[in-house]
């Protein structure tokens, strides 16, 4: 019997489409407009068709097409469109051009008519003159044939098994006449962050990390969240595809460098405190990491968002330790530049968080989710390397698709150069 089929939207490198996949969904199609992005997501899931492209130039039809999947039922469409137009003195939020997205996000779910859809969003849209925006989706998605989960609730993943505080609005619809799903319930057990990152190797104490993102090493992990991520620990509720990859590797790893000063001041800022000159927080063993933020595209200057300082050693968590903090398991990897990866954090949904809504769906469907025998092997590794210009030329499509920044931007502090 094959597995019920989901779509991503907006899919970033692929938070949403690997706990769709761990909840039991093949994901057919990802979309996603950045070519660096979609390497990445190609890399990750070599079986899902990724469609470098704007939702505003697809239709349900050509990813049905491009996907292969022809006429089938799909179950799931999911993804979080960016929402920006609010203050609008009265007017429809949803004609606000900075909003098209959403709308085109409602039109392909409309076209595509899965059983359920999934509208993942910042917490803030359901505060003040945001709720208006948010109750003019609902009644859109309404008119497109789908009941939405009221009321709509914030899911903090921290609640969920990530050992991050991060709150973000679920919308839940489900085509009308089907059983509806439940919000997912919190798990009172939580993950610290010493059970994600405890066991680590410490980057800067490899010279290849100077130059490169991975190296060969082993190390032993006790905690059973991080062996789970690591593949020494069977997860009972991961219904994901095994995949090939060598658990001695530690990647996703490029160094930071520091001066000294700011080592320095690292070292004697408390756990738990703001180091007071950068205004990096400093992880707490015993604690959660806060949120984990993207930092600003290209067209906004290329600004990398500041990383929390080590729990015990003078430096910035490498982009592996944010992985670790964000449920991907060590067979995922993010691009090789800091940067990038980074972004590619802080811009996905954690794993085990949209895995807990996506085993609501599940359930309401009445399918018992099986793991598949057969292993994935990921993509080629150069996917991870690409620049923005091999990038859109591998996936054919226009070098400015994403808007470049101008060259002249503000200087940076010590800490924020966190490029590769």
């Amino acid at each position: 019997m094959s597995r019920p089929i989901g779509i991503d939207l907006f899919a970033g490198a692929g938070g949403m489409s690997l706990g769709f996949e761990q909840a039991g969904f093949d994901i057919a199609a990802a979309v996603e407009i950045d070519p660096i992005h979609c390497a990445t997501h190609e890399y990750n899931f070599p079986h899902t068709a990724t469609i470098c492209a704007s939702v505003v130039d697809l239709t349900g039809q050509e990813i049905r097409r491009r996907s292969e999947i022809g006429d089938k039922d799909i179950d799931v469409v999911f993804g979080g469109a960016p929402c920006q137009g609010f203050s609008l003195m009265g007017k429809r939020a949803f004609d606000d051009p900075r909003n098209q997205l959403v709308f085109h996000y409602v039109r392909i779910v409309k076209e595509l008519s899965p059983k359920y859809c999934v509208f993942e969003n910042v917490k803030g849209l359901t505060l003040g003159e945001h709720a208006q925006f948010l109750e003019e989706l609902i009644t859109a998605l309404d008119d497109a044939g789908y009941d939405v989960l009221t009321p709509y609730q914030v899911l903090n993943a921290a609640d969920y098994g990530v050992p991050q505080d991060r709150r973000r609005l679920f919308l839940i619809g489900t085509r009308k006449g089907l059983q509806a799903p439940q919000y997912p319930k919190v798990n009172t057990n939580r993950t610290t962050v010493e059970d994600a990152i405890g066991d680590l190797p410490n980057a800067d104490k490899f010279a290849a990390l100077g130059h490169t993102d991975a190296v060969p090493t082993k190390w032993d992990t006790e905690s059973s969240y991080a062996r789970k991520l690591r593949g020494f620990e069977s997860d009972p509720h991961n219904y994901g595809y095994q995949r090939q990859f060598n658990p001695n590797l530690l990647t996703c790893s490029p160094q930071t460098e520091h001066t000294q000063l700011s080592q320095d001041r690292f070292a004697a800022t408390l756990p738990g405190k703001t180091e007071p000159v950068s205004r990096f927080r400093k992880l707490e063993f015993s604690g959660l990491c806060n949120t984990l933020r993207a930092g600003t595209d290209s067209a906004r200057g290329a600004h990398t968002s500041p990383r929390p300082i080590h729990p015990v050693f003078p430096r910035v968590i490498t982009v592996r330790e944010a992985a670790r903090l964000h449920s991907y398991p060590d067979w995922f990897r993010l691009h090789a530049t800091k940067w990038h990866g980074c972004r590619q954090i802080g811009n996905s949904v954690p794993p085990l968080l949209a895995r807990a809504v996506a085993s609501e769906i599940i359930k309401a469907e009445g399918i018992k989710p099986t793991k598949p025998k057969n292993m994935i092997i990921p993509g080629e590794e150069s996917l991870l390397s690409l620049d923005m210009g091999k990038a859109s030329q591998y996936f054919k499509v226009p070098r400015d698709t994403i808007a470049q920044r101008l060259r002249k931007t503000p200087e940076l502090t010590t800490e924020e150069k966190v490029y590769a």
